[in-house]
């Protein structure tokens, strides 16, 4: 073996390899805990616009203190992780900016309204989350929403559709409950609740709503601000309950 010139050189190569890689990992380590690398920035902005709710104090008190390491060793998925605690936020992506800093973008919760009892909001995307409700109605009152676990995104589909019909009757939806039986009712900004039941095709919602828009100026116009509810789950009418006034026909629906 110590006669073969080319297994000594291959084994000297090696030797020499392994030394040289090894000295440039002690060199990057020993470089990369110099304090020039020590993280000073951290910048935060909006992924698509300025930030409205995640403010700077927030950030500090939730968001920095589980940020540890430098430039070289802050583990990216852990400081999105901090981030992403952060009330409000419903997205973060993180890259790092040379040579001591990071850069936080930042996608907000977009509040469509309350769901539940618990405080939580519902989110435009059917997300649901924890934040201040004064800061999430700066704008005004949110609509109320409730419905079995998992169905949140059913809830702001359809919202959207109650949106649309009830505009027709120049009202607008203010609170939508899906029961655990999947029937659907809607109460309005002028105090009317209409009960629209259940899906029973993908027609039978907007079915009812358009038979209410059909009739509905005219009970407006007889009964003024009477109204409390109005049931569409009769095939070939509605109950309507309004002050001094009940009236019911029979053969109901789901």
């Amino acid at each position: 073996m110590w006669h073969d010139i080319k297994l000594l050189n291959a084994v000297s190569s090696t030797l020499l390899g392994a030394t040289l890689l090894a000295a440039i990992a002690a060199g990057g380590w020993w470089l990369s805990q110099r304090p020039m690398f020590t993280l000073k920035s951290i910048r935060v902005e909006g992924a698509a616009s300025e930030l409205r709710h995640v403010s700077a104090s927030t950030i500090r008190g939730t968001a920095l203190p589980r940020i540890k390491g430098n430039f070289f060793t802050a583990n990216l998925d852990r400081v999105r992780l901090a981030f992403e605690s952060v009330p409000w936020v419903r997205r973060a992506s993180v890259r790092r900016s040379w040579p001591n800093g990071l850069v936080v973008t930042i996608e907000e919760h977009q509040p469509l309204g309350t769901w539940g009892e618990d405080g939580r909001l519902l989110s435009v995307t059917g997300e649901l989350f924890t934040a201040n409700l004064a800061e999430a109605e700066e704008d005004g009152d949110l609509p109320a929403f409730t419905g079995p676990s998992g169905s949140e995104k059913e809830v702001v589909t359809r919202y959207a559709d109650f949106v649309q019909w009830f505009a027709r009757m120049n009202l607008k939806p203010e609170a939508v409950s899906l029961s655990g039986r999947y029937a659907w009712s809607v109460k309005l900004d002028n105090g009317m609740t209409v009960e629209l039941g259940r899906e029973q095709t993908r027609e039978t919602l907007k079915a009812r709503a358009d038979r209410l828009a059909s009739i509905y100026p005219q009970l407006a116009a007889r009964l003024q601000d009477r109204i409390e509810s109005i049931d569409m789950r009769y095939p070939n009418g509605l109950a309507l309950k309004a002050a001094g006034l009940n009236l019911k026909p029979e053969n109901k629906s789901k």
